[in-house]
């Protein structure tokens, strides 16, 4: 999955076709479908499982979750029930609401086991302020990107807008806005490594 992720947003083939098109390929196995399919949803997945997860790398986790899942069921997809967007987030919301559910009874968890044992319960002052070092991290880490590139990152992957919509809302052609990001997105990632 990795591998498929690392090229979204580089345009390939630019076919034009819809979603409901592309699900059916990739219902068939076809990779490069995959790849535009990933394109055309990635920024709305990724912001509504942010919304909803918070945790940036758990999003990004339940990301990869759904696509792996979208391309194991693409064949699942049922035109007359909606549209394939739609189904494809109903698909990542149920992905990043299981996994706070989840995340949230492991911590109810450490602590009644924590308290069995006598042990301190879980330190959430501390993990507050960590949040808060990470999305201040973050928050510089954008600052250093161009404003297109910052612009179109924000729009994407925090405003869940599509690539086609971020050119739209920009005014720019659909190629210039894919470099952009790229390039952001690998200057973004630069930046944040430093910060392990």
């Amino acid at each position: 999955m990795r591998g498929v992720t690392g090229r979204a947003g580089c345009g390939h083939g630019g076919r034009g076709e819809g979603a409901e098109t592309l699900l059916v390929r990739v219902a068939g196995g076809d990779h490069q479908a995959f790849e535009e399919l990933y394109g055309m949803i990635s920024g709305p997945v990724f912001g509504l499982v942010r919304r909803v997860v918070r945790d940036p790398a758990q999003s990004e986790e339940v990301v990869q979750e759904v696509l792996l899942e979208l391309w194991r069921s693409a064949g699942r997809f049922d035109p007359a029930r909606g549209s394939a967007l739609s189904w494809i987030l109903t698909l990542a919301h149920r992905r990043a609401v299981d996994r706070v559910r989840s995340a949230r009874a492991a911590g109810e968890r450490e602590q009644r086991e924590a308290l069995r044992a006598g042990e301190p319960a879980f330190d959430h002052v501390t993990e507050e302020v960590e949040a808060g070092l990470e999305r201040e991290w973050v928050r510089r880490c954008l600052r250093r990107l161009t404003d297109l590139q910052r612009q179109s990152v924000t729009l994407a992957y925090y405003d869940g807008y599509t690539y086609r919509e971020v050119a739209e809302r920009l005014a720019l052609p659909l190629g210039t806005v894919k470099t952009r990001m790229r390039d952001g997105l690998n200057r973004l990632r630069g930046c944040l490594g430093g910060a392990a």
